[in-house]
């Protein structure tokens, strides 16, 4: 079989999922090429040799530059924070490998526009990790709406809901616009942009009004260093940082099918752990997601007699008829979080063999689209004024 070598640039959270995902998909998948988990980059703080070791990485670096040109890698897959996504992406693409990146796709517009031309330029395949389009009951949804099933779309309601970040977390990079670009916006807006792009297969073309909130200004600097997680094992020291991203920010917007929406991403929503969610209305049908039950899918039929009309709730885990899952455990043996990594990773493979994925993968440019949203709802809360998605660029 066909092998290519993939380095993995970044550790932390999403360095152990990518990994976990690596490790796992021609276990479980027959995908036409076999990854090989060359090397893995991190910090020298972050013991990168011993992250290899418990991942499976046969090799660890602590130069990015060199290992993304290197000729024994055929793929670079980027899971650093924000604000190193474009140039480690701009070098992979110069160097003419196939890149992967975590979303959002870049820190900025600017980045996220630049990575989209290099790689159209260079003609590199390119893949970014919005990874719930890889859950069964979300790719059903899709399916739904592509046959026709809901109708007209109508409305479109979207919220990424959190509530970790209380006053005990400390100044993570999550918190500094430098970093990270932007907060909860850029973190999980970006998720719910993308999902309902892809479910409705329609594009967002103005962001009429948004708000955006940032409750603690302060937060004690970082020491030590994270457990698992997002923030577990972190401590704050003695000094305070200036925090300077949202903490939730809220937009409306229109659909180019005529749907109105609305998008909500939180970070310190009690009671809300990881509430990924949509609800789309349409003429004949209506479809709800809620991450925190990930493998259900709520439908309803409105084209049934009234007396009998309701919402269902699908078990996405049959294999004969639910994306993916046929090739992980029998009908109701539910599937997690980690499945939706392993699941692009199956179809990133395919992609690179010039197979096509069983649902469309984001590329650069793809990405860059999200990133236009994002950017159209921080213009609009900033300056208090609808933002036409023609004008930003």
């Amino acid at each position: 079989m066909q092998t290519i070598n993939v380095a993995l640039i970044g550790q932390g959270f999403m360095g152990r999922s990518h990994s976990n995902a690596w490790g796992q998909v021609a276990k479980f998948f027959k995908p036409p090429i076999k990854p090989v988990m060359h090397t893995v980059f991190g910090q020298p703080e972050e013991n990168p040799k011993a992250f290899a070791q418990n991942w499976g990485w046969q090799n660890a670096a602590t130069n990015w530059e060199e290992l993304v040109k290197s000729p024994q890698i055929g793929l670079v897959d980027v899971v650093t924070p924000n604000y190193m996504h474009a140039p480690v992406a701009r070098a992979a693409i110069e160097a003419g490998k196939p890149c992967a990146c975590e979303k959002p796709i870049a820190g900025t517009l600017a980045d996220a526009r630049q990575m989209a031309e290099a790689a159209k330029a260079k003609g590199v395949k390119t893949f970014v990790w919005f990874n719930y389009r890889r859950c069964p009951a979300v790719g059903m949804a899709h399916r739904l709406v592509k046959d026709g099933m809901l109708g007209e779309i109508r409305h479109v309601r979207a919220t990424y809901l959190q509530d970790w970040a209380d006053n005990s977390v400390p100044l993570l990079w999550r918190f500094d616009k430098g970093l990270a670009g932007s907060g909860a916006h850029g973190d999980l807006n970006a998720h719910i942009i993308d999902m309902t792009r892809f479910v409705t297969g329609q594009e967002i073309t103005e962001v009429v009004g948004a708000i955006a909130e940032t409750f603690i200004k302060e937060r004690k600097t970082v020491s030590g260093t994270a457990a698992g997680g997002i923030a577990a094992g972190m401590e704050g020291g003695a000094r305070m940082g200036k925090v300077t991203v949202d903490d939730t920010v809220l937009f409306l917007a229109r659909f180019s099918g005529g749907a109105v929406a609305s998008f909500e991403a939180a970070r310190q929503a009690t009671g809300n752990q990881n509430r990924n969610t949509f609800e789309i209305n349409g003429t004949k049908g209506a479809v709800k997601f809620d991450f925190e039950r990930m493998n259900e899918l709520e439908y309803y039929d409105a084209t049934r007699p009234r007396a009998v009309q309701g919402w269902t709730t699908i078990m996405c885990t049959h294999g004969g008829d639910h994306p993916y899952v046929a090739n992980w455990w029998p009908d109701a043996h539910i599937i997690g979080y980690e499945h939706g990594f392993t699941n692009q990773a199956y179809d990133i493979l395919k992609v690179l063999a010039g197979e096509e994925p069983t649902f469309p993968i984001p590329d650069f440019n793809d990405a860059y689209q999200t990133q236009r949203v994002l950017e159209a709802a921080l213009l609009s809360a900033d300056e208090r004024r609808p933002v036409r998605l023609a004008d930003v660029k």
